[in-house]
């Protein structure tokens, strides 16, 4: 049984985009209502947190400190020095979206997901951060989320949390050109009692599986590259957000939470709502790609 333990204590209002970097063996993640950045060393039981200016929807490791996009745009941040410098600006309307999870192909492309905030249909997209320049892949979504690559590179994962679809598309690596889809787990929207959740943040562990966080549903599932599900790791919360491998040996699974604007009873029931939480796997994953933008 794997058993899940809390990580970090302090509850975030909606944690997101855990990210482990080896290099300094410490847990990065972002609150995106709290409006931040968070690193923790374990083994120091140092916390670190940096204030942005706007909801950060993801960050990505960089040669030094990290990449963060934002609601405003696309910046790095000097994790020494807490210096923020921007690299691009939004190219959406801020009112109404704000760019949502993202991550970095081996050749240090950052692929960024929009968020349409109406939720009126699938007005958001998916972005590629290349050589400082932005360009929409054309893929048309609502919630942009599950962005995971393949371990040979040759299939990029994306999920559309509020259709419930996780589509995995042809990829080549030399171009950064996203070629045919196909669907790859479509799960039930009826809210009923059986509802299983919607897919939310994902990874790709070493043989190749996708991990993907089930909001609302309590669980995170692990699929094959043929969608089919290979394990099921219920969770004491009923929003997990995202997960990310790590640890000295890439076999702790890393879980961020939310605790803004749920229903007072589900907080009551679920205390670790918010948290950050830990969960020992048999299957390594990777070390995340640098960003080179």
């Amino acid at each position: 049984m794997n058993m899940v333990h809390v990580f970090y204590d302090e509850p975030m209002l909606l944690g997101e985009c855990p990210l482990w970097e080896p290099r300094e063996g410490a847990l990065y993640w972002i609150d995106i209502e709290g409006r931040a950045v968070h690193r923790y060393i374990e083994k120091q039981r140092q916390h670190t947190a940096w204030s942005l200016p706007s909801e950060p929807g993801c960050i990505a490791r960089a040669e030094s400190g990290l990449v963060v996009a934002m609601r405003t745009g696309i910046a790095t941040l000097d994790t020494l020095s807490g210096y923020l410098r921007q690299v691009t600006p939004a190219p959406f309307d801020g009112a109404t979206q704000r760019f949502n999870d993202g991550r970095c192909d081996p050749m240090g492309r950052l692929w960024v997901g929009t968020i349409n905030e109406p939720r009126d249909g699938p007005k958001a997209t998916l972005f590629c951060l290349e050589g400082g320049q932005l360009r929409d892949a054309g893929l048309p979504v609502t919630v942009s989320n599950g962005l995971a690559f393949s371990p040979d590179s040759r299939t990029l994962y994306h999920a559309d949390t509020s259709a419930h679809l996780i589509k995995a598309y042809d990829y080549q690596l030399s171009t950064g050109q996203v070629g045919p889809g196909r669907i790859l787990r479509q799960f039930d929207t009826a809210r009923d009692e059986n509802y299983g959740g919607r897919p939310d943040g994902a990874a790709v562990d070493s043989e190749g599986a996708y991990w993907i966080a089930m909001y609302e549903g309590g669980r995170i599932l692990r699929l094959s590259p043929a969608g089919a599900i290979l394990g099921e790791f219920p969770l004491p919360v009923r929003c997990p957000t995202m997960i990310a491998f790590g640890g000295e040996d890439m076999r702790t699974l890393f879980i961020t939470t939310v605790s803004f604007k749920r229903p007072a009873e589900e907080l009551r029931n679920n205390p670790l709502s918010g948290k950050v939480l830990q969960m020992r796997v048999d299957v390594p994953g990777r070390i995340e790609n640098l960003c080179r933008i």
